[in-house]
């Protein structure tokens, strides 16, 4: 090889073999652990609810007497009111929590909104938090009074009394949400064999009112079906191959066939590390990891983009006798740019990862296996496959351009 001066560069091709066996051990090691352990699926992807608790008092009672149909709905920000029907007057009234400061104002404030509606105030007191109401009642007023609540900031439940309340049900998961003045717990529960969406909603409630009275409260309930769950999970692996696809397409319209095949092997090794590291770790496997392994798959590709441009670019005015010489200058220019990328990125998603708690502080773990896989595998798995189908006698040869000495890549082998 003709080079100039003493710039040296590294030969990463010597490492290629033992990278190759080393992610190919790896990668069986996951293999022979999901066949054992499996994974553990999240409720995104298999059948179950999600439900959110509130530990509260009942604040008022709202009942209505009159002839017109009264939906009263409850909000973030306040109340409305909305009067229909034939021969009422159809008019939309909202109440702010904010135009008030305690309880009995804001029910003297409903009281004077419509006529013939009666509200009972259970709790009086500051309204600080806003109230709400049971995700299980109609918001049309009838004679039966509609409970409207308010957190009780002064409760000691915390997530491991919900999860001991339901410890006889199957793959409970229990999180706090929100802060200490407007607390909520977020159970996910699995579905089993024998349960259905309406049973087991109802044995959870029947289990957390023993436990704790009429203080807890549903503020949201969701049931993820088992049809639902499959296709989620063919929509995700359609989702993974059809972006295998296009990335295939772009990489070989812009560089070259077995360019673009190695960009698709160094994304599929890293996807299938991250799947090892996760059925190792027994962490979540939920749309959030999912989204993680995305997320590499787009940081990995541009990291190979970027190598692989060199490549080609060197192929233009380096003078070699063979394409191995050529990949490893290549891989040196760029070496510096792959670890200080790399780096700097790991800050964010380390910064994510002990600062951060629940589905957050998994999808910075995963980032940074992922990070740490990509850019190993843009060098050694993606040059491997490179060098060795050039090595073929159809591309080893490289022809020998004359181009200007300040336009050649200055290296010579390191020893």
């Amino acid at each position: 090889m003709e080079m100039m001066d003493n710039k040296k560069f590294y030969k990463f091709s010597k490492f290629f073999p033992v990278a190759i066996v080393f992610s190919v051990l790896l990668i069986i090691s996951g293999i022979v652990s999901v066949a054992v352990r499996g994974i553990n699926f999240g409720l995104d992807f298999k059948p179950g609810m999600i439900e959110e608790v509130k530990i509260a008092d009942a604040a008022i009672e709202v009942s209505y007497s009159g002839s017109a149909t009264i939906n009263l709905n409850v909000v973030n920000s306040g109340v409305q009111i909305v009067v229909s029907g034939i021969g009422a007057d159809q008019k939309t009234t909202e109440i702010p929590f904010s135009s008030v400061n305690t309880i009995s104002e804001f029910a003297s404030k409903i009281t004077d909104s419509v006529s013939e509606i009666t509200v009972n105030v259970k709790k009086n007191g500051n309204l600080s938090s806003g109230l709400f109401v049971s995700s299980d009642v109609s918001s049309t007023l009838g004679t039966n009074p509609l409970k409207l609540y308010i957190a009780d900031e002064k409760s000691n439940v915390n997530a491991d009394n919900i999860r001991n309340a339901l410890k006889e049900f199957n793959e409970v998961d229990v999180k706090t949400v929100g802060d200490s003045n407007d607390l909520s717990f977020q159970i996910r529960m699995g579905l089993g064999k024998d349960d259905d969406g309406k049973s087991i909603q109802a044995n959870t409630s029947e289990a957390l009112k023993k436990a704790f009275g009429d203080k807890v409260v549903v503020v949201k309930s969701d049931f993820m079906s088992p049809q639902f769950s499959s296709s989620l999970i063919s929509g995700s692996i359609v989702l993974v191959l059809a972006t295998l696809v296009l990335i295939f397409i772009y990489a070989t319209v812009r560089f070259h066939w077995d360019f673009a095949l190695a960009s698709v092997i160094a994304i599929i090794h890293d996807a299938l590390i991250m799947i090892t590291f996760i059925t190792f770790s027994q962490m979540e496997f939920s749309t959030t990891t999912l989204a993680a392994i995305l997320t590499i798959i787009g940081y990995s590709i541009n990291a190979t983009v970027v190598i692989l441009d060199r490549v080609r670019s060197d192929m233009k005015i380096v003078e070699a006798d063979n394409f191995t010489d050529i990949l490893n200058a290549a891989l040196t220019e760029t070496l510096g740019r792959s670890i200080i990328t790399t780096v700097t990125t790991l800050f964010a998603v380390l910064a994510l990862f002990f600062f951060t708690t629940g589905t957050i502080h998994d999808f910075a773990l995963a980032l940074t296996v992922g990070l740490v896989s990509g850019c190993y595998s843009s060098i050694f798995i993606a040059g491997a496959f490179i060098n060795k189908v050039r090595k073929s006698a159809k591309f080893n040869k490289i022809p020998k351009i004359h181009v200007e000495p300040e336009h050649v890549s200055e290296f010579k082998p390191q020893k």
